[in-house]
C-alpha cells in the first residue's frame, strides 16, 4: 500500500495560526484554577479558512511558495543575529517580526482587551502597542490604552523585573523601566516594560487570567510588521517569555500536538492537559544555552536510514563560542523544515537516495534539497529514526518527506547556512510533544493529533 505523504502546501505549522482556548471540564476564574485542571489552545494553520490571513483566491501552489518564502530565513541564520548589534547597540532579539510562526488571540488589561500578536517559541517578551503612540506602524484593531486599565503598572527602574530583561534603560523623569528591542530585519519596538493582567479566553466564554504579567507596552514601533496583528507574544525558554510567567501555575509543563492537514485542528496544551506518558513515550533532556537562552537544545547523537548510522556532526567553529556543550540541535515548533549540518545532510540525503530507484531532480525547488519527480517513491521511502539522548524517535514517512504538488516529492530535511541544527515541526507532526520546565526534559509520544 502506498505510504500517505504530507502535502507541504497543507501542513505548515511553522506559519500563522489562530489560537482559540478550550478548556475541559472546570470553571476556570484564576491562574489556580488553571493549575487544578489545565487547559488547552485550538492552533489553526495560516491558510485555512478560519484564519485571518486566509485568501480564497490561492490555489494550495501558491500558499506554498508563501510558505516557503516565510520560513526560508531559518532560526539557525536568526540565532546568529543574536550576537550583532543594531547601529544604537541594543542587541538584537532572535526573531524576525514578519515570519509569523503562530498568532495568539489574548486579551489584556482590566477590563480585558483583545488583542491579536505573533506568537513565537524564538522570543521571550509579551508586547503590543500602546496609547499614546508616538511613531507606531499601522495596525487594525485599536491600540491598547494602560490608562483605561485597573490593573496597569509600570515598572520601576530599581525593580528586578526591570533586570530580567536583555535590553533596558531608565526614564529619568517617571523612573519606569523602559525596553528597547531591535529585530534581524531591523524592525523595532520601544516602550515602558510593565504588568497587567494577561486572560485567555475560550470560545465558551470561560476564561482564565495569568495577574501580574510581564509585558511591553510599545510607543515606538516600526518595521515589517503586519496590521492584522498588535505585537509578539514570547513562547521561549527566557524568564519573561509567557510560558515562563506561567510557569508555578501550570506545573512548567506544556505540550503540543501537530494535527497534518484535513484534521480540525492542533493542540497546545498546559498544566496537567500537558502530560505525555502510556505506551510508546521516550523522554530526552533539554538544555539551556547561555548565548540564545530562548531556545530549547536537545542532544542528538544521529539517524539511522534502515540499518545504516549517521552520525550528527559537531557545529563548525564559526559557532557560537559560548554554546552549551551538549546540547546541539534546536526543537523549535515555529520552523517548518528539519535544517542539519551540511555534512550530516550530506550523509543523510545519501543514505536516503541510495534506497531509491530513480534519479533525484537536478534542480530541486528552494529551500527543498532533495527531490523526485515520481510518485513511486512512496513505497521506497525509508524508516528514519532520530536518536535523541535517550529518546529514539521513529519517523514515518509524514515526518520526512513532503509532497509539493502531484509529481514532485521531497525531503523535508535540508542543510543549513547557519550555526545551528534545528528539529522542525514536519518532524514533530502526529507526536505529542511535552515539555517539563521543571525537570528539564521534552517527551515525545506518536499520536493521532487529529483525534487528540
Amino acid at each position: 500500500m502506498a505510504v500517505r505523504f504530507t502535502d507541504l502546501s497543507l501542513t505548515i505549522c511553522a506559519v500563522v495560526v489562530v489560537v482559540v482556548v478550550v478548556f475541559h471540564g472546570f470553571c476556570i476564574g484564576s491562574s489556580q484554577a488553571a493549575s487544578e485542571g489545565g487547559f488547552s489552545i485550538e492552533l489553526i494553520h495560516r491558510d485555512s479558512p478560519r484564519s485571518p490571513f486566509y485568501d480564497p483566491s490561492e490555489d494550495p501552489s501558491q500558499r506554498l511558495q508563501k510558505s516557503l518564502s516565510r520560513t526560508t530565513f531559518s532560526l539557525a541564520s536568526r540565532i546568529r543575529l543574536n550576537a550583532l548589534s543594531g547601529g544604537d547597540g541594543s542587541p538584537f532579539t532572535v526573531i524576525t517580526p514578519n515570519d509569523g510562526s503562530y498568532l495568539m488571540n489574548i486579551s489584556i488589561g482590566t477590563p480585558p482587551v483583545q488583542i491579536i500578536g505573533v506568537a513565537d517559541t524564538g522570543s521571550d517578551l509579551i508586547w503590543t502597542q500602546c496609547k499614546p503612540c508616538t511613531s507606531c506602524y499601522k495596525q487594525l484593531d485599536p491600540l491598547f490604552d494602560p490608562s483605561m486599565s485597573s490593573t496597569y503598572r509600570n515598572v520601576a527602574c530599581s525593580s528586578s523585573q526591570c533586570t530580567s530583561l536583555d535590553q533596558t534603560s531608565c526614564n529619568d523623569q517617571t523612573r519606569a523601566c523602559h525596553y528597547s528591542y531591535s529585530y534581524g530585519d531591523r524592525s523595532y519596538t520601544n516602550g515602558n516594560v510593565a504588568v497587567d493582567t494577561v486572560t485567555l479566553a475560550s470560545t465558551t466564554g470561560q476564561t482564565v487570567a495569568f495577574p501580574k504579567t510581564l509585558i511591553g507596552c510599545g510607543h515606538d514601533d516600526q518595521g515589517l510588521f503586519n496590521d492584522r496583528t498588535s505585537g509578539i507574544i514570547g513562547l521561549g525558554l527566557g524568564p519573561v517569555s509567557l510560558i515562563s510567567q506561567m510557569g508555578q501555575s501550570t506545573g512548567g509543563r506544556f505540550s503540543y500536538c501537530l494535527a497534518p492537514f484535513g484534521s480540525e485542528s492542533s493542540l497546545l496544551n498546559f498544566g496537567t492537559r500537558a502530560d505525555v506518558s502510556g505506551s510508546g513515550t521516550v523522554t530526552t533532556p533539554f538544555m539551556e544555552d547561555s548565548s540564545a537562552r530562548t531556545f530549547y537544545y536537545l542532544t542528538l547523537e544521529g539517524f539511522t536510514v534502515g540499518d545504516s548510522w549517521v552520525p550528527l556532526f559537531r557545529p563548525s567553529a564559526s559557532a557560537v563560542e559560548d554554546a552549551t556543550s551538549d546540547g546541539n540541535i534546536i526543537i523549535d515548533s515555529g520552523t517548518t523544515l528539519t535544517y542539519l549540518d551540511p555534512d550530516t545532510f550530506r550523509q543523510l540525503s545519501s543514505e536516503v537516495a541510495s534506497r531509491i530507484s530513480h534519479d533525484p531532480m537536478t534542480e530541486p525547488p528552494e529551500p527543498l534539497q532533495l527531490c523526485y519527480e515520481n510518485n513511486d517513491i512512496t513505497n521506497q521511502a525509508p524508516t528514519i529514526t532520530a536518536h535523541f539522548s535517550g529518546a529514539d524517535v521513529k519517523l514515518s514517512p509524514l515526518n520526512t518527506f513532503v509532497k509539493l504538488s502531484e509529481t514532485v516529492i521531497c525531503l523535508a530535511f535540508v542543510a543549513s547556512n547557519g550555526d545551528r541544527a534545528i528539529y522542525g515541526n514536519i518532524a514533530q507532526s502526529n507526536f505529542h510533544v511535552g515539555y517539563d520546565l521543571e525537570n528539564k526534559t521534552v517527551s515525545f509520544k506518536p499520536t493521532d493529533c487529529s483525534r487528540f
